[in-house]
């Protein structure tokens, strides 16, 4: 296997996993990676339900950053271990989000869509009342809306994010159908220095493609797009490293040849 760096991955710091850090790391390094990064999140104003009370996806930075420098230090002559946040972006937050990303000094910043004007694709609601591609083409079009007004991140997570939880999840879903909404989307994060992420979290979801679909990647690349990282969004062990395989080949089938890793929001580059 080609990569060796997982650049999407959460831990107990993050609101919807259990995995010890620690656990996350001897993991990675016996899958022989050379570098990790994590991701925890951090979802300002995340509605609150029963299932998600107030805060819930909002880590305790300090918390997070105490354990990391500490395992950063305990495994250095095995692995890089960086220091990442994924942003859950709304535009209308934009003040807080730029705050934060100042606040401390992140290795890599995932900025990523999981609400859709206050509301989560996650619940059936989203869907209810109009066609499964009214409620893509919102969600994408929110996207737009959060890169024209705010920047400060280095890649865009799982751009089709939304395919995971909708009706017929990617059984309908292709990148034609919505090729006004991303053509915007890749132009602007070309525009911005923004890249984007390969992320094969949507495996586990019963998705027949990983994040974002394939025509997408290749439809960044003949637009000159270069600035990928490659990510499991593993929230547990057994999930680091999923599919990479794949994804290492669907990068060479896209004309790709090489994936992105960060240190201090710097770019540098690793053959496939």
């Amino acid at each position: 296997m080609a990569i060796k760096a997982d650049f999407h991955l959460h831990s107990s710091f993050s609101g919807d996993s259990e995995a010890p850090m620690e656990d996350m790391i001897q993991k990675g390094i016996s899958l022989g990676l050379t570098q990790m990064c994590f991701t925890e999140h951090m979802d300002f104003d995340f509605p609150v339900s029963q299932d998600t009370p107030a805060g819930f996806f909002e880590v305790n930075t300090d918390s997070y950053l105490y354990d990391l420098l500490k395992y950063q230090a305990k495994y250095r002559e095995q692995i890089q271990i960086f220091f990442g946040i994924e942003l859950g972006l709304q535009a209308y937050l934009n003040e807080l989000q730029s705050a934060y990303t100042s606040a401390y000094d992140f290795d890599f910043i995932i900025g990523s869509s999981h609400l859709c004007n206050g509301r989560d694709p996650y619940n059936a609601g989203f869907y209810t009342g109009r066609s499964e591609e009214e409620a893509y083409r919102e969600y994408f079009s929110s996207i737009i809306e959060n890169l024209e007004t705010f920047h400060d991140f280095d890649i865009y997570g799982h751009l089709d994010y939304v395919v995971r939880y909708g009706p017929n999840k990617d059984k309908n879903y292709t990148y034609e159908t919505y090729k006004d909404l991303f053509d915007r989307m890749l132009d602007l994060l070309l525009e911005n220095g923004i890249g984007i992420e390969i992320n094969t979290g949507g495996i586990r979801y019963g998705l027949k493609e990983l994040h974002p679909c394939t025509d997408v990647l290749k439809r960044y690349r003949k637009k000159g797009g270069e600035l990928i990282t490659v990510g499991s969004d593993a929230h547990r062990p057994g999930d680091i490293c999923r599919e990479f395989g794949r994804a290492e080949e669907l990068l060479r089938d896209c004309g790709f040849t090489y994936y992105a890793v960060f240190h201090k929001r710097t770019p540098s580059f690793r053959k496939l």
